[in-house]
């Protein structure tokens, strides 16, 4: 089995996997077949890890989105269903303490669809999950955050959900916990 069948199977096995975590279970220590200090950058088989999420960011089962203490989750199709009722839901949470910056920016997304956007009011978006975001290089070599409607790329991707955002949530959480996290790890959690 490659590195990425094997990456894939743990992926559908938990649901979700994080990209790098000292504590769960995560991708980048897999691929080393070891704890990583640091950066997954600095480790000896980084070219390795770089090339298995790669492939894992381009599978058709996965989606990712900075889920799980804020950090690059990787998630499988079997639990786009309870991210994509997240992700759409209006929900008092998302919008507690927005700064005027990010509420502009999400207004802008709400109207136009997608825009590439980089800086504080792009992540807030992120991680309160008010927008799929996928990071991308610009033609000038520049990081941004390509910020879309969740309703857009699950066009795109062929999601649907029927759940309410609630149900999603439970599901997300029994993921998280089922991989050794807690429920005060997720976005929603005060």
């Amino acid at each position: 089995m490659s590195t990425l069948e094997l990456m894939l199977a743990r992926l559908r096995e938990h649901g979700l996997l994080l990209q790098q975590d000292k504590r769960l279970p995560d991708i980048a220590s897999a691929v080393a077949g070891e704890p990583i200090r640091g950066s997954w950058w600095a480790h000896p088989r980084s070219h390795a890890i770089f090339d298995c999420l790669s492939e894992l960011e381009q599978h058709p089962d996965t989606l990712i989105t900075k889920l799980v203490a804020g950090k690059v989750t990787f998630i499988h199709r079997r639990l786009w269903q309870a991210v994509l009722a997240i992700g759409v839901a209006r929900e008092p949470w998302k919008f507690a303490g927005l700064t005027a910056g990010a509420r502009d920016l999400f207004d802008a997304v709400e109207q136009q669809g997608m825009l590439l956007a980089a800086g504080r009011a792009a992540k807030e978006l992120e991680r309160r999950l008010l927008v799929h975001s996928a990071q991308v290089h610009t033609d000038t070599g520049h990081h941004e955050l390509r910020l879309e409607r969740w309703e857009l790329w699950a066009d795109h991707a062929g999601a649907i959900t029927t759940l309410p955002a609630q149900e999603g949530r439970l599901q997300v959480e029994a993921a998280v916990l089922a991989i050794g996290g807690t429920a005060a790890l997720l976005p929603w959690t005060p």
